[in-house]
């Protein structure tokens, strides 16, 4: 579109002008600030945080050569503590997998769950650590320490990492079997290798296990250490550290350990678990009054003293034991009518353990009975502690039927007897003169895949040896000689009794049997022993004979065992020359066959030598005649015939 000429000189016009930016408008500047401090702020903690999502360009930016290189990375340390996993990995098929094991605790089959952790280990779905975890309380809370143990060694080789609770369980173990150097060896482990610190409730296992095995100072230098690596004093800590005092009739070390704390507190100790041993250490002083005080100011009604049922425990445990059982059927009464789970909790299986003392102290044992069935009644299970210990104290007042009625209703409360229960039962039927009954108990003890010990086997012996039942005593021998370490006062023993009752020939067969086992030494002195019984019948010599022949035995089954292993080694090395060149196992016989075979043909290669050069001797040469050549191809055919010979010969030599 042509512009008119009017039109084209009215736009050159305006090109020469100077140009003036337009004036500031008031109005639109005062749009581009902000009306308070805070929406400044709050526009510059948007900005950040677009930055943070999108940073800016120059970030993205290529870097320069020498900023792109990087140190290699270092291979992983393979002997780095591998770090526990957390709890997000408890889902999904793990998780199912860890409530279907729940499921079998609950149950009380803990066989079960713990066999199918271990099948879990290696399949596509792996436990966690927490499902382990959960198993190996099961197997400490009924005192299975030996499973518990080989549980723990297996998923430690499997490669699954343990964390805090996993160290926790393990040295509450060892504290339980009375290893308290064992445990304390673990505890050093924790603090030098483990990837995280010990919690709390490590020092509160330690400390409890360290006072319950009599190691009070060490417990005291345990809480020195916690408070060193800055955890908060607890007041549980010092709830064990002040029993272990009390149990060491030191009550100036109860009011240490007090003040101790409420000066870490700030002046005020609210948790009510220290109150009873410190009633317990005014009770040590002669301060009723004080003690009473104290009761009052933990549990009365106008108390700001938080109490939990480890409180209430340890306060009716320092009434009951310091003649103020009265109040403690108060405070028990109270107790079992605030009990309201899960909102409060102030009754727990040791409140009634306490009261059974109690009962039990008072000479009232029907009540104590009492008491201890309604635990189901407030969710309390008891445990094998628990029946032990009312089944003591039955016992040791001559009420064995009670006592055995207890033990039959293990079986319904879902509790296993241990060692200790059978022994229990075991000593009050020898006290009744029923030893059938304590051999029962015994027996019942070994094919329940209990282990008893060498004192509680002497025990049984003795037991039956007094009443006269030797034969049955030499059974049980012969059941436990695999099984336990015997020592010389044990094998005496029975050997005695059997000579008593003529049966001189059964021991000599005792001896037969021990002097043929390899792990025992039969020492002089129970030699010496042997032979002044057989002396008495004049059968001293059988015992000579006797070793002589078992020392010939031992020495023909050893040449038997040299024997056989060397046929092995001779018809092993036939196989194996039969499958392999001779030469690689030197072979003399192939050896002196293959020497015989190069000599035969180096004999024939010289006589074929011999032969060539007399024909060369006596062939023409190249001026001979045409009508000597049919002579000479004869000759040559004799050559060839000579090498038939040495291929013949040579054949020979390799066949033979």
């Amino acid at each position: 579109m042509a512009l008119s000429k009017p039109a084209f000189f009215t736009y050159l016009k305006t090109l020469t002008r100077p140009h003036h930016p337009p004036p500031p408008c008031f109005i639109s500047l005062r749009l581009l600030s902000y009306a308070t401090p805070e929406e400044a702020a709050a526009e510059r903690r948007r900005r950040k945080r677009l930055l943070r999502i999108e940073p800016p360009l120059s970030s993205l930016r290529q870097q320069p050569p020498q900023q792109q290189k990087q140190k290699p990375r270092s291979p992983p340390n393979p002997n780095a503590p591998k770090i526990p996993e957390t709890v997000a990995a408890l889902a999904g098929n793990r998780l199912n997998l860890h409530n279907r094991i729940l499921t079998l605790i609950r149950q009380n089959d803990l066989e079960e769950a713990a066999l199918l952790t271990r099948h879990s280990i290696y399949s596509n779905c792996r436990p966690t650590i927490f499902t382990c975890n959960s198993v190996m309380a099961a197997l400490l809370r009924q005192s299975r320490y030996s499973e518990l143990l080989s549980l723990h060694r297996f998923i430690t080789q499997a490669g699954v990492a343990a964390n805090v609770v996993t160290h926790n369980l393990l040295i509450n173990a060892y504290l339980d079997c009375r290893k308290t150097d064992t445990a304390l060896e673990h505890y050093k482990q924790l603090i030098n290798d483990a990837p995280f610190n010990p919690s709390p409730t490590t020092y509160r296992i330690l400390i409890k296990g360290l006072v319950d095995n009599n190691k009070v100072d060490r417990a005291m230098e345990l809480k020195d250490e916690m408070l060193a690596k800055g955890l908060n004093p607890d007041p549980i800590v010092y709830h064990y550290l002040m029993s272990g005092q009390v149990k060491m009739s030191n009550s100036d070390g109860v009011f240490a350990l007090y003040n101790e704390l409420k000066e870490k507190l700030g002046g005020v100790v609210s948790d009510g678990v220290v109150y009873g041993n410190l009633m317990k250490g005014h009770f040590m002083r002669g301060m009723e009054v004080e003690a009473m005080e104290c009761y009052n100011e933990a549990v009365g009604e106008d108390s700001e003293i938080r109490m939990s049922a480890v409180a209430f425990n340890s306060v009716l445990d320092a009434l009951s034991k310091n003649g103020k059982f009265d109040e403690a059927l108060k405070l028990f009464g109270r107790m079992m009518a605030e009990h309201n789970p899960p909102k409060k909790l102030t009754v727990n299986l040791g409140s009634f353990n306490v009261m059974v003392d109690g009962y039990c102290a008072e000479g009232r044992f029907k009540e104590a009975i009492e008491v201890f069935s309604n635990m189901g009644e407030k969710r309390c299970r008891p445990d094998a502690l628990s029946y032990n210990n009312l089944i003591e104290q039955l016992c040791d007042n001559s009420m064995l039927g009670e006592a055995e009625e207890l033990y039959k209703g293990m079986s319904e409360k879902g509790v296993s007897p241990d060692e200790f229960t059978f022994v229990l039962l075991m000593d009050s039927c020898f006290k009744d003169d029923r030893p059938d009954d304590a051999a029962g108990y015994f027996r019942t003890m070994v094919d329940s895949k209990l282990r008893p010990n060498l004192a509680v086997y002497n025990k049984l012996v003795a037991g039956l040896v007094e009443v006269g039942k030797v034969d049955e005593a030499k059974s049980f021998y012969d059941l436990m000689v695999g099984k336990l370490k015997m020592d010389d006062a044990s094998y005496e023993f029975m050997m005695k009794a059997l000579f008593e009752v003529g049966k001189a020939d059964e021991v000599l067969n005792m001896v037969g049997a021990l002097l043929r086992d390899e792990a025992f030494e039969f020492s002089a002195e129970l030699q010496e022993f042997v032979k002044g019984e057989l002396s008495k019948e004049g059968r001293e010599e059988e015992l000579v004979k006797l070793m002589e022949d078992v020392e010939r035995e031992k020495a023909e089954a050893a040449a038997k065992e040299v024997e056989a292993a060397e046929k092995a080694k001779a018809s092993a090395r036939a196989a194996v020359s039969s499958l392999l060149p001779s030469k690689l196992f030197g072979n003399k016989e192939s050896e002196e066959k293959s020497e015989a075979a190069s000599e035969n043909a180096d004999d024939a290669n010289s006589i074929n030598a011999e032969l060539k050069e007399e024909i060369v001797a006596e062939t023409p040469s190249e001026t001979d005649s045409d009508d000597e050549v049919p002579e000479k191809a004869a000759i040559e055919g004799e050559d060839l015939a000579g090498g038939e010979v040495k291929s013949e010969v040579s054949g020979e030599q390799v066949t033979a």
